[in-house]
Order: structure tokens, then C-alpha cells, then sequence
């Protein structure tokens, strides 16, 4: 009888305990969440379209006055590289050059350009798949995005134009603007730069490294294939590159020779001469 109601009492004991251990558990649970944030943190981006509107008023607040605006373009690139392709570039560089600034956030890319006239087709429209709007259209939408970036508390709004067409609407807003905001903190900065970098110093430089004008072209050729393959190798499609030097095909030079190895540097030149060309025209006296 004894050791009956020994053991009963140890029973006892042991049930006692396992529940002393599973309240100390499920107490020790209801403080790490507790004390554990409701939501993720702030991500580490720069793009604004990957804050919450609070997020972005306190970044702004807290010093990041500078919006980069990528401008891509949708247009055929030849047989071998992608619709996208200034869009994917635009994006990826404006980032480069946000994250060295450290006081800059990056625009949605602006992916709907000029690329000539629909009826009777022109330019690049002569191919599927490329849009068009025109270039008044264009700078309105350009002219609209700055006002709303100024509403927003930036003071410095820079113009990233990846494609040659519109280099001229980019540096008209830009005039336009400031002449308006003249007695105020607010400026557009049409970065000619950038694109400068992106395509004539460019040529020059693989120029120098032995490859001919006509290879190295002026759309979809050598150096255009080449700085998206470092860009994204996904942009291009290698097993097309033998027919990426036919004009008929919409390649105005020779890609067949492009690699990623040639893009990198280039790659490198356009992010640092844009962060010093932009640190020069935002710093103020």
C-alpha cells in the first residue's frame, strides 16, 4: 500500500512539473513575440516603388533629397536581345549609382518612350513588340513625375536617359522646370553625362581596344550587346547572336563578338562618372 501511494504521489509530481515547464515554455514563447516587431523591417532598397509612403517620408526626412529616374524605352534590339533590354539597364545602373550617392532613391523605371511614328510605321516600330508614344506625350509624363517628386520633399530630381531618342525632351523638362522653380531648392537635372558614358566614350574605348566603328555600331551591336550581357546575361540571347549583324534584322553594327567582359568596364564608367556629375550639379553653396 505503501509503495501504491508512493507511486501515485510521484505521478503527481511529474504531472505537476510537466505542466510548470509547458506554462514556463508557452510564456517564454509570448515574450519573444512581444517584444519581436509585428512586420519585417524596413528593407534594404532604394527603390521607391518598395516603401510604404511613411517609409519614404523618412527617408526623405532623414537626408535621401535625390530621386534618380531611370528611362528605358521599349523597342526591337535585333534577333538577340531582348524588347526590355534599356529598361532592365536602366533600372540596374540607377541602382549602382543610388546605393554609391547614399542619399538617392530610385524612380519606377519610365519604360513607354518616342520610337517614331505608328501609321505609317517608322524607326523602331517597323518591328513587333515596340511602343511608342509621342514626344510631347513624353514630356508631359516627364514634367508630371518631377512635380510629383517635388510634392513628395525632393530637391533634386535627375533625369537617367539610357536611350539616345529622347536626350532632347530630358534636357528640354529640365530647362523648363527650372526656370519655373528658380526661386526655390528645386532642381531637374537632365544627366548627360550618364549617357555619354553609356555609348560615345564607350565606343571609343573598345575602339581603342581594336574593334572597328561598324562592329562596335550605334544600336544593338558590340557595344549596346556587350553592356547588357554585364548588365544581365538574360537580356541577350546567345545562341542568335550569329544573325546579330544584319540591319534588315534591326542590328546597326556586328554583336557577334560581344561578351560581358567588354560591359564591365563600362558599366563601371557610367556609375562613377554619374555620381561625380551628380554630387557636382546637387551640391549647393
Amino acid at each position: 500500500m505503501i509503495c501504491a501511494s508512493r507511486l501515485a504521489a510521484l505521478r503527481r509530481s511529474h504531472r505537476i512539473r510537466a505542466m510548470n515547464a509547458c506554462r514556463a515554455a508557452l510564456a517564454s514563447i509570448w515574450m519573444l513575440w512581444a517584444v519581436s516587431p509585428a512586420f519585417p523591417a524596413v528593407p534594404d532598397t532604394v527603390f521607391i516603388e518598395e516603401l510604404t509612403w511613411t517609409e519614404l517620408r523618412d527617408r526623405i526626412a532623414s537626408g535621401a533629397t535625390t530621386v534618380l529616374v531611370p528611362i528605358g524605352g521599349t523597342e526591337q534590339n535585333g534577333p538577340h536581345m531582348v524588347l526590355g533590354k534599356h529598361n532592365a539597364r536602366a533600372r540596374l545602373l540607377a541602382e549602382k549609382i543610388a546605393r554609391a550617392l547614399g542619399n538617392a532613391l530610385v524612380a519606377p523605371v519610365i519604360a513607354y518612350t518616342p520610337e517614331g511614328s505608328v501609321d505609317p510605321p517608322s524607326g523602331h516600330m517597323r518591328f513587333p513588340g515596340t511602343i511608342t508614344i509621342p514626344a510631347p506625350t513624353f514630356e508631359q509624363l516627364l514634367e508630371s513625375a518631377a512635380r510629383s517628386f517635388r510634392a513628395s520633399g525632393f530637391r533634386d530630381i535627375v533625369l537617367l536617359g539610357d536611350h539616345g531618342g529622347y536626350q532632347s525632351s530630358d534636357a528640354a523638362v529640365a530647362a523648363k522646370l527650372d526656370r519655373e522653380w528658380k526661386a526655390t531648392q528645386v532642381r531637374v537635372h537632365a544627366l548627360s553625362e550618364y549617357y555619354a558614358a553609356a555609348t560615345s566614350d564607350y565606343a571609343r574605348r573598345l575602339e581603342s581596344r581594336g574593334f572597328t566603328a561598324a562592329e562596335v555600331g550605334s544600336h544593338a551591336g558590340l557595344a549596346d550587346t556587350s553592356l547588357a550581357m554585364a548588365v544581365d546575361p538574360r537580356l541577350v540571347r546567345a545562341e542568335a547572336l550569329d544573325r546579330a549583324h544584319d540591319a534588315k534584322a534591326g542590328v546597326y553594327g556586328d554583336a557577334r563578338r560581344a561578351s560581358a567582359e567588354l560591359g564591365a568596364a563600362a558599366v563601371d564608367d557610367i556609375v562613377t562618372r554619374s555620381v561625380t556629375a551628380i554630387r557636382r550639379a546637387t551640391a549647393r553653396p
